[in-house]
């Protein structure tokens, strides 16, 4: 028998990350459906294997629609009303209901001062999207443990992978910059290892659990754009000091907040490993399903 036959996952937000989680699943045995508020979206979802459930007006799905649903995984980020999530089910609860996984951030967390932390550091978000998710984790926590399901929240770092996820469009149209403020790191995890991780944690769910999801190697955003320049055979994108790059208020909060993330949890959840520990062997592994040779980084 299939290791995930049987079992039924609903996404909330099924969007990059969370795709790949249901296509593991599929693999595996599992069936996979999601909610989403465009009908345009479910013939590309259909292609994917993923059933496509029509949310109400209200952002609500009818309770018919999630019998036999054994898990539940959320990507869609707050809203000034709350979490999509939560809103989706409502009181509509399946009873079959045995596993939960909340897409938080590691933004919750807020400015480190560049210090190495894991999971018991007391959360400081700063922005509204943080606090949302944050917020959100504790509502998740309560509900969980209300309906007597397993929750895994996962923080996850900055997100690259395959397709636009990345920084090979900008150095391939000679438009990157390379924005240096000294002693800034960022962290960052690949796709699939979000995917990856995931599945092991709805393989052995354990209560409420929380894990960052981050390849425990933080490294300057200026040094990812360089090294991946060197392994594209491109020049290096010029440096742009932090103060004289005129980044737009998104793209400087992100530089306003400088921690590094431990990966201690995450290396220990059952059966599971990074593959990409860093973004040079990330980077290669997209190069390589491009069909593209890299130079060294």
């Amino acid at each position: 028998m299939s290791a995930f036959s049987g079992r039924h996952l609903l996404l909330v937000g099924p969007g990059y990350a969370a795709r790949a989680v249901a296509g593991l699943v599929i693999a595996a045995g599992g069936s996979v459906s999601a909610a989403i508020r465009d009908p345009a979206r479910a013939e590309a979802l259909a292609a994917e294997g993923i059933r496509a459930l029509a949310l109400d007006a209200d952002g609500r799905l009818d309770p018919a629609r999630l019998a036999g649903g054994t898990d539940l995984l959320v990507s869609a980020p707050p809203t000034p009303e709350g979490c999509p999530g939560l809103r989706a089910l409502g009181e509509a609860w399946p009873p079959s209901l045995r596993w939960i996984g909340y897409y938080s951030s590691t933004a919750v967390y807020g400015d480190c001062g560049g210090e190495w932390i894991d999971e018991t550091r007391a959360p400081a978000p700063r922005t509204a999207d943080a606090k949302g998710r944050l917020t959100a984790e504790a509502a998740w926590t309560a509900a969980a443990r209300r309906h007597g399901a397993a929750l895994d929240i996962l923080r996850i770092a900055g997100i690259y992978g395959p397709g636009t996820r990345n920084v090979l469009g900008q150095l391939r149209s000679g438009t990157a910059r390379a924005i240096v403020k000294p002693g800034q790191v960022f962290n960052r995890i690949h796709r699939d290892d979000i995917a990856a991780a995931t599945l092991a944690a709805m393989r052995a769910p354990d209560g409420v659990r929380l894990t960052n999801l981050a390849d425990g190697a933080p490294s300057p955003a200026s040094e990812v754009l360089a090294g991946v320049a060197r392994m594209l055979g491109l020049p290096e994108p010029p440096a742009v000091a932090f103060d004289k790059a005129g980044l737009p208020p998104g793209a400087a909060g992100f530089y306003a907040e400088n921690r590094r993330i431990r990966a201690d949890r995450l290396a220990a959840l059952p059966g599971f490993r990074l593959a990409y520990p860093d973004w040079r062997a990330g980077y290669a592994a997209i190069l390589a399903s491009e069909g593209l040779a890299t130079a060294p980084a």
